[in-house]
């Protein structure tokens, strides 16, 4: 017998596998005493009388043996026999079932998905009980042999999409599939965008109500987060607690994130733009206070706000990778100190810190890293061409964006739906939560079977007994 000590559980090979084969006496082995055992039927009565697992199977060539080996299971062989039994005894140690560490809520589940594949599957299966949520299984990549699944239900999802996602993923030929990350940058539909269009999760309950959409799910062994198809842009501005707290909070949070995308994106531009070019937008007395400040700084307002925004973003990055526990005080710390320094040295004026910082705490608002980057980095050009044209660049800039966002495609599904193409019955989950009564029908673009999610009378207040 060969396994791997560290991939198997080490109590369930010696309970169920050695003790029965080695010490038969009162065993179900015990009963091979009556029946004649030749090379034809050994690896049978082992089979049936003495290992009792429900995952057994034959093996009868070595890369296939190789794969299950490395998989945590148990091979059996036998003198004389060109098959071997592979009796699954998997059991090695995983981080198991935390709490989400970059997806907080205040209200929602705190569990998260772990690097163990069947335990990602189990805890949406935990929430979604129904037989018509099918999962299929591969394997990708030469040398890793990473274990891949999509998942589904059955009669929601639009067969087209699932036949694509197949596609796609029989189509990738690499080495090795180490995170999901792999995954999206294979499949994703443009590569020369920012934007993201393949959405990710580490949050159960985040990837059962995508599901429960008619979305498709992608889970990869060995990584917690868990990748979702088709995933049009507002799928990036919907966080999970949008849908725990009542519509009215939702939407006034909801708008909340949509006006910090704006600042985030144009805060810095628009200063640019007003100070540079347009100064009569500006009250007198705040005209004059600007001034005032600008006075001693030797620089223009672009090199003012690149040199800022550039500090912050390394200081950003520096806090992530830093470890846990200084992090954050080496981020904040050093930016109020660089600020303080830069603005008392004569090199920024305060008003620019004030604008740096209150975009950087709006991006921080949306509940997606992904779209988070790509509003950062179209930040740049635009603080270009507010520099070079005023507002008029700013205007080139949104539109060309605009324009490169209703081009996009993911998984066949219009990236900007239900803006463009405008539906009118999706927009009650777009910029405003309606309640969950008005919310009747699934997204029509992405699933075009099982419409309707709930009954027009859910919710209704029954009728006052007379």
């Amino acid at each position: 017998m060969l396994f791997i000590d560290g991939l198997c559980d080490g109590s369930v090979v010696n309970d169920y596998i050695m003790e029965p084969i080695m010490q038969p006496e009162g065993k179900a082995l015990a009963q091979l005493d009556k029946e004649k055992i030749d090379t034809s039927n050994v690896l049978q009565l082992i089979k049936d009388r003495a290992l009792t697992f429900g995952d057994i199977h034959d093996l009868h060539d070595y890369n296939t043996l190789f794969h299950s080996l490395m998989s945590g299971d148990a091979i059996l062989f036998v003198d004389g026999e060109a098959a071997a039994i592979a009796a699954s005894v998997r059991g090695w140690r995983d981080r198991g079932v935390s709490e989400t560490s970059s997806e907080n809520v205040v209200r929602g589940s705190r569990e998260s998905f772990s690097e163990s594949l069947r335990t990602n599957t189990a805890l949406v299966r935990r929430r979604i009980k129904d037989p018509t949520l099918w999962m299929e299984s591969r394997q990708i990549g030469h040398v890793s042999r990473t274990d891949v699944a999509i998942m589904y239900i059955k009669g929601l999802v639009n067969d087209q999409i699932v036949q694509e996602v197949n596609a796609r993923l029989d189509q990738i030929d690499i080495d090795s599939i180490l995170e999901t990350g792999y995954i999206e940058e294979l499949i994703q539909d443009e590569t020369m965008t920012p934007f993201p269009t393949v959405y990710n999760s580490e949050r159960p309950d985040v990837i059962a109500a995508e599901l429960l959409e008619g979305k498709i799910a992608i889970f990869v062994d060995g990584t917690p987060i868990v990748l979702a198809v088709p995933a049009p842009f507002v799928s990036f501005m919907h966080a999970a607690e949008d849908y725990y707290q009542r519509a009215d909070i939702s939407s006034f949070i909801r708008m909340l994130r949509y006006l910090g995308l704006v600042i985030s994106l144009l805060s810095p531009s628009f200063y640019i733009a007003v100070t540079t070019f347009h100064q009569e937008m500006i009250p007198t007395s705040l005209l004059m206070s600007l001034a005032s400040q600008r006075e001693a700084v030797p620089f223009p307002a672009f090199i003012e706000a690149l040199l800022m925004e550039l500090t912050f973003e390394i200081l950003r990055e520096a806090g992530v990778r830093m470890p846990k526990y200084i992090g954050a005080a080496v981020s904040i710390v050093g930016t109020l100190v660089i600020g303080q320094a830069a603005v008392q040295a004569g090199f920024i004026s305060a008003a620019m810190v004030i604008v740096v910082s209150l975009t950087a705490i709006s991006s921080f608002v949306l509940p997606s890293y992904n779209m988070s980057i790509a509003f950062r980095m179209l930040r740049f050009p635009l603080m270009g061409l507010a520099a070079s044209f005023g507002l008029v660049g700013i205007f080139v800039g949104c539109t060309t964006i605009i324009l490169h966002l209703c081009s996009l495609r993911t998984f066949s599904v219009p990236y900007m739906t239900p803006f463009g193409p405008f539906v009118p019955s999706d927009n009650k989950d777009t910029l405003l939560r309606l309640p969950h009564r008005f919310m009747i029908t699934r997204p029509r673009l992405i699933n075009q079977k099982n419409i309707r999610r709930q009954s027009r009378n859910s919710g209704q207040k029954p009728p006052k007994p007379r």
